[in-house]
């Protein structure tokens, strides 16, 4: 257990999507001090535009890569957000790189740790561990099945996997605290375009807003669990604050959406009367493909209690109104 008030935290990749919100959640919380930590190579300054005044957050730049570095930034520190790494779009485009940063570099975060004498973990890994789930409703306990999927979805799900066995070794060989949080489809405000999902959403609204028909993939059957970031970073709060050691949780809305629906919610937010366009994408990177996709989250909602907050309807009214203030500032 890590108690957030009065204490210091570290997010690697602290100028990320996630790494912004669970920053504002843990200023709220009373955090002593919020180091991020990050290259800079794909997060700005204006992702955190919100939090750098306050004197609390300080930045470390510096690279999962290179283990004395994070040496450094753990000192004193009571816990650290594992959130830096390649998404499958990246990845697949950068594979040397990409496999380097989520499996080289988780390892390195778990060795600086233990090295700081038990920094507690909290990992950002994926439902992509599960590939094209067979189950009825996805627990922690299904199998990966990757066979079918795209190259760069099964690199990215492997890396997941390695990265989650990485801290569940240190756990149990070095008694370093270790919680493996298993997102779906993350969205919502400072969206960028690495995550597959997510991006459309947001390729769909600028469609909209330019009066364009939005283009939907094949017949729109393909279901995904969009889980709003305002929720990601409450989960990583509760299971830093938790007791629990080794284990991963899966953090979704149980709720399924297809692309039918999502473009359906979007087009009546914006009060737009277009007719989607479905059509088949060549070569696009897709994560998952399937019409039948539940995942449960029954774990997390009885040993940590949380439970989502943000609907699809209201995480899509958000995501909307941000992105026309930043069409509006552009």
């Amino acid at each position: 257990m890590a108690r957030i008030e009065g204490n210091k935290f570290v997010i690697a990749g602290g100028l990320s999507q996630i790494g912004s919100e669970i920053t504002q959640h843990l200023l709220r919380g009373g955090a002593r001090e919020v180091v991020l930590f990050d290259n800079f190579a794909l997060g700005t300054m204006d992702t955190v535009s919100g939090v750098v005044s306050d004197p609390r957050v300080t930045f470390a730049r510096g690279d999962i890569l290179r283990t004395n570095e994070l040496f450094d930034a753990f000192e004193n520190a009571a816990g650290v957000f594992a959130v830096a790494g390649f998404l499958t779009l990246p990845l697949s485009l950068n594979p040397q790189l990409g496999l380097a940063v989520n499996v080289q570099g988780m390892l390195n975060i778990c060795e600086a740790s233990r090295y700081r004498g038990g920094v507690k973990v909290i990992f950002a890994s994926s439902v992509a561990v599960y590939g094209e789930t067979e189950e009825d409703v996805t627990t922690e306990k299904a199998p990966w099945v990757w066979s079918g999927q795209q190259p760069g979805a099964v690199l990215y799900g492997g890396s997941k996997i390695i990265g989650e066995n990485l801290g569940r070794l240190y756990h149990s060989r070095y008694g370093v605290p270790f919680v493996s949080l298993r997102y779906s489809s993350v969205y919502g405000e400072r969206q960028h375009r690495r995550a597959v999902n997510s991006a459309y959403i947001v390729d769909t609204i600028e469609s909209i807003r330019q009066g364009k028909r939005p283009v939907i993939p094949d017949d729109g059957s393909e279901v995904h669990d969009y889980i709003h970031i305002h929720d990601i970073a409450r989960a990583n709060v509760m299971a830093m604050e938790s007791e629990a050691s080794g284990e991963s949780y899966n953090v979704a809305t149980g709720v399924s959406t297809s692309l039918n629906e999502l473009v359906g919610i979007i087009l009546k937010q914006m009060g737009s009367d277009l007719e989607p366009e479905h059509r088949k994408i060549e070569g696009k990177i897709r994560a998952t493909v399937s019409s039948t996709l539940k995942f449960s989250n029954a774990k997390i909602v009885q040993q940590l209690g949380w439970r989502p907050e943000i609907s699809i309807e209201e995480g899509l009214r958000r995501i909307i109104a941000w992105s026309a203030e930043e069409a509006a500032a552009s």
